[in-house]
């Protein structure tokens, strides 16, 4: 039996992000490698080949995720029109956090000026974490929970670039095989979004998020595995290892049934899908998906060329710009297919 996950009560009420202001190009980071592409025998530009990725962006060394997600949360707040006095729950959705304890979210609550009665917390889950809160919130608005909240995440892939390329460089064992499992690490960006999702009572936009459905396949959770292990590489910058062609067949496998299914929940087919907005992973993933899908490649709003994989901010982050860029119209069906290692598939829709 499927599992059921419709919504009637819930609003999309606004989307945004914010973007890094430091630009890094992979032919930049190519140029830093180039003693191991010199001793492999590499081409340069073989990174931006691989995944189409021109360029990332990054914050400030040192910034905190917390630090940029209470800013996209006020940012999000001043461009709508909702109280803050609605906000019924907080929660912090991205991979990267300040630190183990008290959660991030604590912190944005606090710079963000919302309700004491909120619930506040983090949420772990690779690259669905945002889409995961969308959810949460989602549902205990349906229930009468709570009339509003939000969701945000800020991803700062710094300083797993930066110490994936110091590894790189001081591996004397390297081979042409095992840098693959690296490149991944190399394609990371930085940045941040918010959603705020609401009891359609409250909205002034009506755009609604109508269900979706989910999936998972927990015997690919070891293809992509990312932390700090300080003893083995000298410092506490994170570190990811990724076989990224595996990783790659076993996402879209994935795919596959969790968006037939979506569309059985929402009564949607192909044809009645206005836009997409995907996790922006490389173009070889986007290419796949979306032929595996069955949905033009042209009602997608790729972003990956420019701001890299920026983990869990990825989609939301492409929503936001594309809502920025004004390429919605009313009453688009919009599909928003969620996958993160684990692995693990969300898809949701949304009528705006």
């Amino acid at each position: 039996m499927l599992p059921l996950m419709r919504y009637e009560h819930v609003c999309v009420e606004a989307v945004c992000c914010t973007l890094p202001p430091h630009i890094v190009t992979s032919d930049e980071i190519e140029a830093q490698l180039a003693p191991v592409y010199d001793r492999l025998g590499l081409p340069a530009g073989r990174l931006e080949l691989m995944t189409g990725i021109q360029e990332r962006r990054f914050f400030d060394p040192g910034t905190l995720p917390g630090t940029i997600s209470a800013q996209t949360v006020n940012k999000l707040l001043d461009q709508c029109q909702l109280d803050r006095k609605y906000i019924g729950a907080l929660f912090h959705g991205s991979v990267c956090r300040d630190q183990l304890e008290p959660a991030t979210a604590s912190g944005v609550h606090h710079a963000a000026r919302l309700p004491n009665s909120a619930l506040v917390l983090d949420i772990s889950n690779a690259c669905l974490g945002l889409l995961n809160g969308m959810v949460f919130i989602a549902n205990m608005i349906e229930m009468g929970q709570i009339r509003a909240g939000i969701v945000v995440g800020t991803e700062v892939g710094r300083d797993l670039v930066e110490g994936t390329i110091h590894d790189l460089l001081h591996d004397d064992t390297l081979t042409r095989k095992s840098i693959k499992n690296d490149f991944a690490s190399l394609t990371i960006g930085s940045g941040s979004a918010a959603i705020l999702l609401c009891d359609k009572k409250l909205s002034q936009t009506g755009h609604r998020l109508l269900g979706g459905n989910f999936q998972t396949d927990t015997s690919s959770h070891e293809l992509c595995a990312g932390g700090v292990e300080a003893q083995k590489h000298g410092d506490h910058r994170p570190r990811m290892q990724t076989d990224s062609e595996s990783l790659l067949v076993a996402g879209v496998n994935l795919a596959i049934p969790t968006w037939e299914q979506t569309k059985t929940t929402l009564g949607w087919q192909n044809e009645d899908v206005n836009r997409v907005f995907t996790h922006q992973v490389g173009k070889a993933h986007r290419k796949l998906l979306l032929e595996k899908l069955g949905l033009d490649p042209g009602l997608d709003y790729p972003t990956v060329e420019t701001l890299g994989n920026t983990g869990a901010a990825a989609l939301p982050m492409a929503w936001a710009l594309g809502i920025e860029n004004q390429i919605l119209q009313q009453q688009d069906r919009i599909a928003l297919l969620g996958i993160g290692s684990g692995l693990n598939s969300l898809m949701l829709g949304v009528q705006w």
